[in-house]
């Protein structure tokens, strides 16, 4: 079973190190960086399965994390934080967090929480179903091969793979790319990813078109 992917964002060095650790040796791979900044470049540039997110760090406060990434990326989000008020924790939800924990923090428990967002479970041998498409240090997979792919397509790409089985609409993937200038433009692009991904592009299986709205790229 692959590994599950945390990516921890938390400006205490010391509180990182610590749940760093408890999570390496439970058999997690876990990248902790200090700053919304440096998160949301690890964010936007690989595939995570869940993010641990404090609310108080030095560049901005941990509601900018959730409010970038609402509807553009699918990641389940564990607030940790040491505030423990009602209107904290219902901010966080309404900002699009799935999970809060308050510091200190019951590692155990937390371990336990992953378990369940990831949709995971421990201890029993489940066969996972292997990814189509996963974008690996600025380049996007496909069954396992790197596509070849222009910087434009690139771009384009991985905001659907970021949004996998969701539909991006065309003004959000022209945002996203500032190549891309028109909605030909856009269809243009899009019909050269059918060329490397799809068998017939006129029946694609997996670069959908959303008629009206966007495009959707499907691995169910």
């Amino acid at each position: 079973m692959r590994k599950i992917k945390i990516l921890l964002i938390e400006d205490d060095e010391d509180a990182a190190n610590i749940i760093c650790e408890y999570f390496e040796n439970c058999g997690f791979k876990i990248t902790a960086v200090f700053s919304v900044s440096d998160g949301l470049s690890y964010l936007n540039n690989d595939a995570f399965d869940v993010l641990l997110l404090d609310l108080s760090l030095p560049d901005f406060d941990g509601y900018e994390v959730l409010k970038n990434i609402k509807d553009r990326i699918a990641v389940p989000v564990i607030v940790v934080s040491a505030y423990s008020d009602k209107h904290t924790k219902l901010t966080a939800f309404r900002y699009g967090a799935s999970d809060y924990m308050v510091k200190p923090l019951d590692l155990d428990e937390l371990e336990a929480r992953i378990w369940v967002h990831t949709g995971r479970s421990r201890g029993i041998d489940i066969e996972e179903k292997k990814k189509i498409f996963e974008i690996r240090e600025n380049s996007i997979l496909y069954k396992g091969k790197r596509l070849d792919l222009t910087s434009t397509e690139y771009g384009i790409l991985s905001m659907l793979v970021k949004n996998i089985n969701t539909t991006v609409s065309r003004e959000k993937l022209m945002a996203s790319v500032s190549a891309v200038s028109s909605h030909r433009s856009l269809d243009n692009h899009i019909k050269n990813i059918r060329k490397k991904i799809e068998d017939n592009g006129n029946r694609p299986k997996y670069l959908k078109t959303e008629y009206g709205v966007g495009y959707k790229l499907a691995e169910n």
